[in-house]
């Protein structure tokens, strides 16, 4: 009699990822009803580097500026890659962009998910989220920079269309059928 491979299983139950894709996909919403639905911990970058940095994102990039917001960014994944109990890291928008975050997420091991929606989706909750978001303060520069990350985006290990009709609930349940069955 063949015994069931424990070793499967186990690897599905410590499987981790983190969550990409532009503002406003939904990617700190999904992340929350995955990890309610897998039992696991999460994590939202932005939010730790709020409490790390003890400023808004929106007070760094204005003060310092983006590429310095970025240099934080990246100390602050590896951080919080460090914590191996997190099994849902959701990132910021632009985090995937940069080549070592990529490294970094790759290199300890979480299978990167990409959270694909039209800008007209996005742009729409940017605009009704109470979260400001200082490099898509209108909806020309939010175009320019959701045509520009697209290429960063598709280097994800998954993809999932984010469909207006679908909520993050309905995502977070397919990510949980497609990624950890």
């Amino acid at each position: 009699m063949n015994e069931p491979d424990t070793s499967i299983n186990a690897a599905r139950a410590e499987k981790r990822i983190a969550l990409t894709g532009f503002m406003g996909v939904g990617k700190t919403s999904v992340a929350r009803h995955l990890a309610n639905m897998l039992r696991c911990e999460r994590l939202d970058l932005d939010s730790l580097i709020e409490i790390n940095e003890q400023r808004r994102i929106v007070e760094i990039i204005d003060a310092d500026g983006e590429a310095v917001y970025r240099s934080i960014e990246t100390e602050n994944l590896k951080q919080a890659l460090g914590k191996t109990s997190v099994r849902i890291l959701s990132l910021g928008g632009g985090a995937w962009t940069v080549a070592e975050n990529r490294e970094l997420i790759r290199a300890s091991g979480l299978t990167s998910v990409w959270l694909e929606s039209s800008f007209d989706h996005c742009w729409n909750n940017i605009r009704f989220s109470k979260k400001e978001r200082p490099l898509a303060r209108n909806k020309a520069a939010a175009k320019k920079l959701f045509d520009a990350r697209q290429e960063f985006y598709c280097l994800a290990d998954w993809h999932f269309i984010v469909k207006p009709d679908l909520t993050s609930f309905d995502v977070a349940r397919q990510i949980r059928e497609e990624v950890f069955s």
